[in-house]
């Protein structure tokens, strides 16, 4: 362990650039042990503060940069991209596109300090159309505070993580071996819960051919858009005779919802774990004739099914006729 903070302070400024750059990457590889660390050296004089703050300002805005000319060049695919290799897939893009409708940029310096935003927050913005000087200023804001935030933990705790830092010296090998095991299992564990969701389902699911051969054939089921209220500014289009509803809104009122009707659930993301979370949780709630749709709105329009223009208005579970809401046609 001494070695490793010798190394830390003989290449201090690459160190922290690293783990930082890494981290915003999207690797689950947390840069905060490194900037505590570097924060208690800091406090003692065997590192500068100017240059642990910059580089580690530096590495998250480079990463950020990536992210975002991704997400202006690639769009929904990029979100798409990260949907399937997050350990959170939808949540965590429904969570940033939450803080990102509701605060405006101040959720891009928000995001920095909430484990799984701050890689979605630049592609987000950059596919919303958010100009470059501004993200960069709001980012460089966040990235500045959550570098300092970190290195004045250290600086602060100091004696604390010497304390620390001298009891995994005394396990040597072992310490390191501990914390890649504890990585491990925190990831290990992560994918379970996300194969396990979506395995209690997969036998429930329906495919889009499948739900437009119901609606072709007359077949009235209750179809229910559960994006998010950023994806609905980036597009309007529906699915033909669905309705929307936030799963907020859902959870209040699964009790409007018919008991003899198909109810067909579906999100954006292409794990569809928005739709079968909820779906899970209305089956366990004695709904259960739902089911997600696989594949989400992307894979209707993929087979250029008919959607429509959502139109705002208040939103009746109890029958399609009802004319609380009435989309426009769009194909």
């Amino acid at each position: 362990m001494n070695e490793t903070l010798e190394f830390l302070v003989r290449h201090g400024a690459a160190v922290l650039f690293a783990a930082v750059f890494v981290e915003q990457m999207g690797v689950p590889l947390p840069a905060a042990p490194w900037l505590l660390t570097a924060g208690a050296l800091a406090a003692t004089g065997r590192i500068s503060w100017f240059v642990a703050l910059s580089a580690t300002t530096v590495g998250s805005l480079l990463a950020d940069s990536i992210w975002f000319y991704l997400g202006r060049f690639g769009g929904q695919r990029m979100l798409n991209l990260l949907c399937r290799i997050s350990l959170e897939p939808d949540s965590c893009v429904r969570r940033t596109q939450d803080l990102f409708t509701r605060y405006g940029m101040r959720g891009v310096v928000a995001a920095k300090f909430i484990p799984g935003l701050s890689t979605l927050a630049p592609p987000l913005a950059g596919s919303s159309g958010v100009r470059a000087p501004r993200f960069f200023f709001f980012d460089g804001l966040g990235s500045l505070l959550y570098s300092a935030c970190f290195l004045l933990l250290g600086v602060l705790f100091s004696h604390q993580l010497e304390q620390v830092i001298d009891a995994l010296a005394g396990l040597g090998v072992s310490a390191l071996a501990l914390m890649v095991g504890l990585a491990a299992l925190y990831i290990g564990y992560k994918y379970y819960l996300r194969q396990r969701l979506l395995k209690e389902l997969r036998m429930a699911r329906i495919t889009v051919d499948e739900l437009h051969q119901q609606l072709e054939s007359g077949e009235n089921p209750i179809i229910l858009d559960l994006r998010s209220a950023a994806a609905l500014e980036r597009d309007r289009s529906l699915i033909r005779g669905a309705r929307h509803m936030t799963m907020e809104e859902l959870k209040l009122r699964q009790h409007e919802i018919p008991r003899d009707r198909d109810v067909i659930l579906y999100c954006s993301c292409p794990n569809e774990v928005t739709s079968a979370r909820m779906a899970l949780l209305l089956h366990r709630n004695g709904i259960l004739r739902v089911r997600p749709l696989l594949g989400g709105i992307d894979a209707w329009r993929e087979r250029n099914y008919p959607t429509e223009q959502l139109v705002v208005g208040v939103t009746s579970l109890r029958g399609a006729d009802s004319g609380d809401e009435a989309p426009h046609s769009s194909q």
